[in-house]
């Protein structure tokens, strides 16, 4: 593994499958995956988020987002359930920088597996720009 691990977030995953702002990088990240030049930890909850998102962009159908979760399956990740230590750092980082729980799980993973988290979110950004380790999705370099 040349890059190591990170964490990425849905605003990261959802590029994959729709085109947006940065989404040139964020397939980057993909590929790099795919071609084991990093491996990427994410908290359980990317499958619902990313495919939540994508059911609200009125872009995929019922059958298409059936095929979305099989690939999303397919990839394998290195996913954590919210249980014992990494549960109370979810909280204790969610109610510190004033995040949702959702997000803080993103951000609580990099802090304990301590690697970096890449995002697109940057609300989410600038809650935790005194965190080195929360990443712009735009600055990812293989």
């Amino acid at each position: 593994m040349e890059g190591g691990k990170i964490v990425v977030d849905a605003s990261v995953v959802v590029k994959w499958f729709v085109e947006e702002r940065y989404g040139g990088e964020a397939l980057t990240i993909r590929d790099s995956f795919i071609e084991g030049l990093i491996d990427i930890a994410v908290p359980s909850i990317l499958y619902f988020e990313v495919l939540n998102a994508l059911k609200y962009s009125g872009a995929f159908g019922e059958d298409e987002l059936k095929r979305i979760a099989r690939i999303l399956e397919d990839y394998q990740f290195t996913a954590y359930e919210l249980e014992g230590a990494y549960a109370e750092k979810t909280v204790e980082v969610a109610m510190r920088k004033g995040i949702t729980i959702y997000d803080a799980s993103y951000v609580a993973l990099a802090l304990i597996e301590e690697v970096d988290l890449y995002t697109a979110d940057e609300k989410l950004l600038m809650k935790t720009r005194d965190l080195k380790i929360v990443k712009y999705l735009k600055d990812f370099e293989i």
